[in-house]
């Protein structure tokens, strides 16, 4: 399970040529939980709930954030490696459910989603590398392909350094929002429990705010 609080804010966008531009500024806040449970060796049950609020000049909004649910299913696993597929399902919620839509715009999302990831030993030290490539079906918005990856290392066996890279593009004519979104974050052991602290920054895009942030989140070992 992790919990997890976003704040994001942005007075600069990047315009339909991938230049920075100043925007009317503009703050957003996601407080969310994910989990999951085993259901057999293979199948996992994962979901994920919050709450939101937020603000720009023209509206300020609070609520339920979005739904997720979902089942991943282990197509192959050995000692290093695992291959999986994710299909679910996700309702919007009354905030910013896309980067460049107006809070609350939005409706029902299927996706479905490979994911793919490796460990290894590297000077001594555990590192891991985990591949993912989505695509949304959006009910209001626009649909979505999206590739995400992360890198980590653990210099100590209570410490893990993250750095990871969310891309995406959404599919409509009048639309050529683009955006790749860098994180970087280190999570400290503490038995069961973690703690996670990091940084967000949208390095790159086109039609979409530069938001960045801090991120916080507690993980805890079921």
């Amino acid at each position: 399970m992790i919990a997890k609080y976003e704040r994001t804010t942005a007075d600069q966008g990047y315009d339909p040529n991938a230049n920075l531009a100043p925007i009317a500024p503009r703050r957003d806040e996601m407080l969310s939980v994910f989990f999951e449970r085993g259901l057999t060796s293979r199948l996992t049950l994962q979901g994920k709930v919050g709450a939101t609020r937020g603000h720009d000049r023209w509206a300020a909004y609070s609520g339920r954030g979005p739904v997720e649910a979902g089942l991943r299913w282990t197509a192959r696993r050995d000692d290093r490696s695992a291959l999986a597929v994710y299909l679910g399902t996700g309702e919007a919620g009354a905030g910013r459910n896309a980067g460049y839509a107006a809070p609350g715009k939005g409706g029902l999302d299927l996706e479905a989603r490979v994911l793919y990831g490796r460990s290894a030993t590297w000077r001594g030290r555990e590192v891991f590398v985990d591949l993912e490539a989505a695509r949304l079906k959006r009910r209001g918005l626009a649909d979505e392909t999206r590739l995400d990856a992360t890198l980590g290392l653990r210099p100590a066996r209570s410490w893990l350094l993250l750095a990871q890279v969310y891309a995406g593009q959404a599919d409509r004519a009048d639309i050529d929002a683009r955006w790749t979104k860098s994180e970087v974050s280190v999570v400290r052991a503490f038995g069961d429990w973690s703690v996670q602290a990091g940084w967000r920054d949208t390095v790159s895009g086109r039609e979409v705010a530069r938001d960045r942030g801090v991120v916080l989140a507690l993980w805890r070992r079921l």
